[in-house]
């Protein structure tokens, strides 16, 4: 970070006014009602947290600050974080608190099946249970991999203490035959390479070990740097936070300021209520916008939203982020990596140029760090406009997600524009429909396969219920036999999510899902469907008396080919799981609870 970006992120001291002047009382921590008793449950409370060696000073009215782990080796873009913790802690101990680390759920989305945000409300409900019933006044989250920022933020949301965001930061721009790759981009584009005859596998496999060369998450603008940058224009982190690479000694220096700014925030009383408002959530929704941002944030926006108590409608994406440009030129919608777009400007350059031409909607949103995001990034350098494009000159015009609706998606499916086919916009095609994703892995490279290159691709049963968790198959891989012809897109349309690494036309979050009785699950192949992402409509061009029928005589669980729920965890999600609309947060975990302190447990 430039000198600049250190002193944006500490509010200036502010003069003392007439009602300053008196000493203030200070106000009673969360933490005393552990610590700061002189009766048996004090001392069983003290006694055995002492056995680490802790000195009985530190108990003596000190902030007891929780740093929220999310470190696993099976979640590798957060292996670097034992690291990281120690910076937060080496700040908390000289502003003058006292650090407490513990871990939680790590849903990492490289190794975990069926799917990572099959386990997001988990890790959500492990950390609002951890925050509740546990000694601390205030909470830094750690995380990166893409679920671990929702779910922390979701779960310390549910409790409303003094929270900050610490992102572990993504890895250094990939390496290829001399030159960059993006972390998970380049396998859908050489996957598919491979399918049309293009390269050996051999050459595949080759670009295996050039793509992760750091530790870190996807260098690209995949979901975790899309939900670094929402948890940054959300004002949940200091300025910064989102771009710096995870191997930059910058990263330490962050994780290390954002210990002493958490001490601060105790004494300040601020709690995220005060900083997830409304105004905040518009002002995430127009940089992803201008970020070229995943589709997952807008399901999990609304999931944290939700969890906080703001009203956020799937329309207000429609409503704030529609006509704003794509200006950052990142993989998978542009050319350049995560590393380039730090040394860039990272965020507070995007956010100045939207503020210069009016185009961030809530200037005055407060921050983390005490000031209004305007504060922290009017003065923010920028230093090359290829990453990081004048409005005037942008990737695409308008690079707001599309919320389409119709008979199709009554309650609405979303669209990338920024990484999609200009095209393929508006499209009328015929459906060549998979009923589930073994049906699609059986027969997408069946030569036979009846489908032509202006037909619409159709994966049914593959939402939050259908394929537990809403896997990211919505990408599908095109049959060879156009990847043949030079076509490499296609309009497709599922229930499912998709990485925000991939690219293509692709209508995805199709709600309600097949599984839920949806209107996807009675489309048939050879029927035609529209789409046009101006007016924002998604139709079957069947009538509803038809679809109605179609529907009587599906068994929407059955034809998903899923596992039978035997219960457990599984059961509980297909009970209790919302669609993709609504955040796909259960139904019970919405609305914040607070952290009232819990009764003693002896």
């Amino acid at each position: 970070m430039s000198d600049s970006s250190d002193k944006s992120q500490k509010p200036e001291p502010q003069k003392a006014g007439p009602q300053e002047s008196e000493p203030q009382k200070k106000r009673q921590l969360r933490s005393a009602q552990w610590f700061g008793t002189a009766d048996k449950n004090g001392f069983m409370y003290r006694s055995w947290m002492k056995n680490q060696g802790i000195p009985d000073h530190e108990f003596q009215g000190k902030p007891i600050i929780g740093i929220c782990n999310t470190w696993s080796e099976l979640t590798p873009c957060n292996a670097h974080f034992r690291k990281l913790a120690e910076h937060v802690k080496k700040g908390v101990l000289e502003a003058g608190g006292y650090p407490v680390e513990f871990p939680v759920f790590s849903n990492g989305e490289s190794n975990l099946r069926p799917t990572a945000m099959f386990t997001r409300n988990l890790a959500s409900m492990d950390v609002e249970e951890a925050i509740r019933g546990n000694p601390m006044d205030a909470v830094v989250l750690l995380v990166g991999c893409d679920k671990t920022t929702p779910a922390l933020l979701m779960g310390a949301a549910s409790c409303d203490i003094p929270t900050l965001v610490v992102t572990g930061g993504p890895m250094l721009n990939g390496k290829h035959e001399g030159k960059d790759i993006g972390s998970g981009t380049v396998v859908w584009k050489l996957s598919e390479e491979v399918k049309a005859g293009k390269i050996s596998i051999h050459d595949f496999m080759a670009a295996e070990a050039g793509m992760s060369r750091s530790a870190g998450t996807c260098n690209t603008m995949g979901t975790a740097s899309t939900m670094a940058c929402m948890a940054e224009s959300l004002g949940v982190s200091l300025p910064h936070n989102a771009a710096i690479p995870a191997v930059d000694s910058r990263r330490y220096v962050l994780a290390h300021l954002s210990g002493n700014r958490i001490v601060e925030m105790v004494d300040e009383d601020l709690k995220l209520s005060k900083i997830l408002t409304r105004e905040a959530f518009e002002n995430a929704i127009r940089t992803n916008a201008a970020i070229g941002g995943s589709t997952n944030a807008v399901i999990h926006l609304k999931a944290i939203a939700g969890r906080i108590g703001v009203d956020l409608p799937l329309d207000d994406w429609t409503r704030v982020g529609r006509g704003t440009p794509t200006i950052v030129d990142l993989q998978p919608s542009g050319r350049f990596l995560m590393e380039e777009f730090y040394y860039a400007g990272g965020l507070p350059a995007v956010l100045r140029r939207l503020g210069e031409a009016d185009r961030l909607p809530h200037k005055d949103a407060l921050t983390a760090n005490g000031r209004t995001i305007w504060e922290n990034v009017q003065n923010a350098p920028h230093y090359n406009d290829e990453v990081i494009r004048p409005l005037d000159n942008p990737l695409r015009e308008d690079g707001g997600i599309c919320i389409l609706r119709g008979n199709l998606a009554p309650n609405g499916a979303v669209l990338k524009p920024s990484a999609a086919s200009p095209e393929l916009m508006k499209h009328r095609g015929r459906a060549v429909v998979f009923e589930n994703f073994d049906d699609y892995k059986a027969r997408i490279n069946d030569p036979e396969l009846e489908v032509e290159a202006n037909d619409i691709l159709v994966l049914k049963h593959c939402g939050p219920r259908g394929y537990h968790g809403m896997a990211e198959v919505g990408n599908m891989g095109l049959p060879p036999k156009i990847l043949e012809q030079g076509i490499t897109d296609m309009v497709r349309i599922s229930d499912a999510r998709m990485s925000g690494t991939a690219y293509g036309t692709v209508v995805l979050h199709v709600a309600p899902e097949a599984a839920a009785g949806g209107p996807l699950a009675a489309v048939h192949n050879g029927d035609w469907i529209s789409l046009d992402c101006g007016s924002g409509s998604l139709d079957l061009e069947v009538d509803d008396a038809e679809i109605a029928r179609r529907l009587a005589e599906v068994d929407p669980m059955a034809a998903s080919n899923q596992i039978a729920s035997t219960g457990g965890y599984r059961q509980l999600y297909i009970e209790r799981v919302l669609q993709a609309d609504e955040g796909c947060d259960f139904d019970f975990l919405r609305g914040c609870r607070g952290a009232e302190v819990p009764r003693h447990s002896h």
